[in-house]
């Protein structure tokens, strides 16, 4: 049995960064990551999907370049290259932080699956078949989350993809149904339908997006309905079987029954925390009904000396927030700070093109709270930038409080949307106000000096 001063279970986004951290503080340090270090982030999320969307998005260009005066006579994907690249800039990555964690003194790396044996007593199970005790006085838990399958009848006898195994394929399917019309599926739907897939997107609400604002979804409806792929609504799907070598999905859109058949079929209903195989009943850490180890303020569980991070507890399941989580912990053990995750802002990107970006307040969320508010609203077709470039589809949308003229959120759903975003959380978290950035002075032409028109109609 071995005793540490901190392990982290999960070499995510939160653990490799926490991990080093605690070692360079003099914590003998131990990492367990039973996949890949990295995390989803790196090895198949954020890393993988977004060098492929630059792909999607280069052939779309190239099909568009006529609008633009450049004729390309024929457009084609070569989709093992595109993977090819992707993996190559997965490999760099995971590369880059195995390497940062083996130069790090004080800090032991396990390749293995981790589960509690006692309150901080940890069983590794290596990839090897053999296991080894650890022990801890400070324990992190940085899991992650994986796909859901949802109970659909006859589900489990085809072959369906996750957005894990999508990114092995290497030729373009012909047809793609997927099921989930939130970001996962969205980005892929968008992605694949680029490469020369026909797509079908399958979302059981009446609206995808359903979080959003009604017209940030009927905008981002529109934008891949004039890309000719097909948004189903309302969904209940029936069944799900083989018929011959395609995938029959039967299905219930509206008061209309429906029978899809597709070559590929992806689920992309949402994610559920990785807690299962961590027996954490033998360390007493509670979970809510979902899975979600219960944290508070402070990221610690209920066991005192045991913390979790990122995705496995819930809340906004973004990689940015999981680094935060991590500095968080890291300054109030470490340099003593008194740091919390109670209002922090949470700024989200969803990278189909154009980007939706999104931070503080939506005006269903302002209006749900009865708050005094102005809303601000900028089509992308009156965007001078916008304009040059031949990106004209979006809006800006942002929430203004009537009587301050703070801002209170925003969606920009644009090009670079995730930049212009931040602008405006910049502006709220230093309390710069609406009629500050109407009479701002902006580089021209840029997408952001758009803000001034934004706020033209609050303030003349």
């Amino acid at each position: 049995m071995k005793h540490y001063d901190a392990i982290i279970i999960g070499a995510g986004q939160a653990g490799v960064p926490l991990a080093k951290k605690m070692a360079e503080a003099g914590k003998k340090t131990a990492i367990i990551e039973k996949r890949e270090v990295g995390g989803t982030c790196i090895n198949d999320g954020c890393t993988p999907t977004k060098a492929m969307v630059a792909s999607a998005k280069a052939a779309y260009q190239a099909r568009k370049a006529s609008e633009l005066g450049i004729i390309i006579n024929e457009v084609k994907v070569d989709l093992k290259k595109v993977k090819k690249r992707a993996d190559g800039i997965v490999k760099m990555f995971r590369e880059g932080a195995e390497e940062g964690i083996k130069e790090t003194k004080g800090l032991k790396l396990y390749l293995g699956e981790a589960s509690f044996s006692g309150e901080k007593e940890i069983v590794v199970k290596g990839k090897d078949g053999t296991t080894e005790t650890l022990t801890a006085d400070l324990i992190f838990i940085n899991t992650g989350a994986k796909t859901i399958i949802p109970e659909i009848e006859g589900i489990e006898e085809i072959d369906y993809l996750t957005s894990t195994s999508i990114l092995d394929l290497e030729e373009v399917p012909e047809h793609l149904v997927i099921i989930g019309g939130n970001y996962i599926g969205l980005e892929f739907g968008q992605m694949f339908s680029r490469f020369g897939s026909q797509v079908t997107i399958l979302e059981q609400s009446p609206v995808i997006l359903s979080r959003e604002d009604d017209d940030i979804s009927a905008a981002v409806t529109e934008i891949l309905k004039a890309e000719k792929i097909d948004v189903l609504t309302d969904v209940k799907i029936g069944h799900i079987g083989w018929k011959g070598d395609q995938i029959e999905t039967t299905i219930t859109s509206g008061k209309k029954d429906k029978k899809i058949t597709s070559s590929h079929l992806l689920v992309a209903v949402g994610r559920a925390p990785q807690t299962r195989h961590l027996n954490l009943e033998n360390c007493g850490v509670e979970t809510d009904e979902h899975g979600h180890i219960m944290v508070n303020n402070q990221l610690e569980t209920n066991v005192k000396g045991i913390y979790a991070l990122g995705d496995v507890k819930g809340g906004p399941a973004f990689t940015h927030i999981a680094y935060n989580d991590y500095t968080i912990v890291y300054r109030n053990l470490i340099e003593n700070a008194h740091l919390s995750t109670a209002d922090r802002p949470v700024p989200y990107c969803m990278f189909t093109d154009p980007q939706l970006a999104r931070i503080g307040l939506s005006e269903k969320e302002a209006k749900a709270q009865k708050l005094d508010y102005q809303v601000a609203v900028l089509p992308m077709k009156n965007v001078a930038r916008g304009i040059e470039t031949n990106e004209t589809s979006g809006l800006m949308k942002a929430v203004v409080d009537a009587k301050t003229n703070q801002i209170l959120g925003a969606a920009i759903l644009a090009s670079e949307g995730g930049e212009i975003m931040s602008v405006l959380q910049m502006a709220m978290e230093g309390g710069i106000t609406s009629e500050q950035i109407r009479y701002g002075v902006f580089a021209h032409p840029t997408y952001t000096e758009s803000l001034n028109n934004l706020f033209m109609k609050m303030h003349a």
